[in-house]
């Protein structure tokens, strides 16, 4: 019996949570090293995972099949292919970061009210999420997979609803009742979408009689499962609503603000980052390869939505006064990139897509995990309240400034690559859109360079003037992730060789070809009347 890798990779972090919850309460410390030495762990079997993968074999590697609830069908089948190693990847690597940012965000914190912040809960919660995000990007038994993808809310809730950030300008029982309320938001968006998901699932059991999505796909290019136009299209409706809520796509998308805004930074990040990426990834993985002729039914609706969160989000973006609500809506405008490229129907676009979620994590969380360090310095989100920040804490500045620069996507940063990918895919078939979607690039240097200029540049405020610059422990979390900015906007190459053979497969699903530029077109029939 070969080695369950993946099966592995998913119980390390559940394993830590379990055992950095059941910590002694007054060995914080304790429990803080726990996690990251678990984090650790799953970041070097999510490489191993990486390095026993073959691009150039089979569609889905390192694959696990048993039964499990057999009189209905359902199997615990993991597998992964190209996309999965990378989003993988990217979680094991986001998460010892998100720990160590959030080194002091659960220390007890005496209040007028003497609440205390359960400091091994918080950490358990943050191993818990990257277990069950891990699991969802490795599921192939349909099922399986919504098992995970509901899952994953219910540690998220308490993150959002239970550690708030500290930088409110409230009171304590205002600030609560913000973090409830985003909270409460969050869970009950995603919640509906889940039920709906959960609708169709069941649906997809009875006209095919299993969810594993292999047999599925296989059977659908075999010709021998035929589904009903109508039936597929509803069946696709039910499960794309889900991955939009998750994504999020506007209309959809009205809880990420609210709970980017009251979570801390490391949560902040783990929502955008980390959680939100099962959603256009199972948009890939499940919508296009279940159901092709629906995926392409739908496509016109998609991108139009997807043109307006791209337009909408840079829009709000430039209008915010609070920091971190200005990053959730750079979110959603890339977002609708991500979208973008995945229905596009081109091979540029679905690779641009695939590496999109990976480096819009990477600079994400570069931008948010500084903009914490700076709002816990300050003790307010507002951009009014900074202004000079340059000119006492260089290295903060400097930080930040990558990090922005990597959001609006500047040449030579790893977004670059992939927004220009989508960008080419989707004016490859739809141009019209795909010059729409450029104004989206513009948008994102104006909030950018707006929001350095007003809190980095100029004169230095009094709040501002003892600000320390960044320390060892922030320099640490921060340093890797710009290394990586810049190592992989100069050379992606080592992610692109991986994508790609599964973004043909995914291609072949859909059957759907790349468009022939015009002027091969041209060149080729010059040729035959020659």
């Amino acid at each position: 019996m070969n080695f369950p890798l993946l099966t592995v990779t998913a119980a390390v972090p559940a394993v830590g949570a379990i055992l950095t919850a059941a910590v002694p309460a007054a060995r914080r410390t304790a429990a803080k090293w726990l996690a990251l030495l678990f984090s650790l762990a799953t970041l070097a079997l999510a490489v191993l995972v990486a390095i026993r993968f073959e691009p150039g074999g089979d569609r889905y590697q390192l694959t696990e099949s048993r039964p499990w609830i057999a009189d209905f069908g359902v199997r615990y089948e993991l597998g992964v292919d190209g996309i999965g190693v990378v989003l993988i990847g990217l979680t094991a690597l986001l998460i010892p970061f998100v720990i160590a940012a959030g080194w002091h965000d659960a220390d007890p914190l005496e209040t007028s009210s003497k609440r205390w912040r359960p400091t091994q809960g918080f950490f358990a919660l943050i191993l818990m999420v990257e277990a069950m995000v891990i699991i969802s990007f490795e599921a192939t038994d349909v099922f399986l997979f919504y098992i995970f993808f509901e899952a994953m809310l219910i540690p998220m809730y308490f993150l959002i609803g239970g550690f708030g950030d500290r930088a409110h300008s409230g009171s304590d029982e205002n600030a609560a009742a913000q973090r409830s309320y985003a909270a409460v938001k969050f869970l009950l968006y995603n919640l509906v979408g889940g039920l709906i998901m959960l609708a169709a699932v069941i649906g997809l059991y009875v006209v095919a009689g299993n969810f594993s999505l292999q047999e599925i796909t296989a059977a659908r290019a075999a010709g021998t499962l035929d589904m009903a136009t109508n039936t597929e299209r509803l069946l696709f409706l039910g499960f794309f609503f889900a991955f939009a809520v998750k994504a999020p796509l506007w209309p959809l998308h009205t809880w990420l603000p609210n709970a980017m805004g009251e979570s801390t930074a490391p949560v902040a990040v783990l929502i955008t980052a980390v959680v939100d990426k099962v959603g256009t990834f199972a948009m890939l993985r499940f919508c296009l390869g279940l159901f092709p002729d629906a995926s392409k039914w739908a496509t016109p609706v998609i991108l139009v939505l997807a043109l307006v969160s791209i337009v909408y989000g840079a829009l709000v973006a430039v209008g915010q006064r609070d920091i971190k609500r200005l990053v959730a809506y750079a979110s959603i405008s890339h977002f609708g990139f991500i979208i973008l490229g995945i229905f596009a129907m081109t091979s540029q676009g679905q690779s641009g897509a695939t590496l999109y979620m990976v480096n819009h994590g990477l600079s994400t969380a570069a931008l948010m995990l500084v903009a914490g360090f700076l709002i816990s310095r300050r003790g307010s989100r507002l951009i009014a309240d900074y202004g000079g920040v340059q000119k006492v804490a260089p290295v903060l500045a400097g930080t930040f400034l990558i990090g922005g620069l990597a959001t609006l996507s500047l040449p030579g940063l790893a977004p670059f690559v992939s927004e220009f990918l989508v960008l080419v895919g989707t004016f490859a078939r739809y141009p019209v859109v795909g010059i729409i979607a450029t104004i989206g690039i513009v948008l994102a240097a104006l909030y950018t360079l707006v929001l350095y200029q007003r809190t980095m540049t100029g004169p230095v405020k009094e709040e501002v003037r003892t600000m320390p610059d960044l320390r060892l422990r922030e320099v640490l979390v921060v340093a890797p992730l710009v290394a990586l900015l810049i190592g992989l906007g100069v050379y992606p190459k080592v992610l692109t060789d991986i994508v790609n053979p599964a973004v043909e497969h995914t291609m072949s699903d859909v059957k759907q070809t790349d468009p022939q530029p015009e002027v091969a077109v041209e060149a080729k029939n010059g040729e035959e009347a020659k």
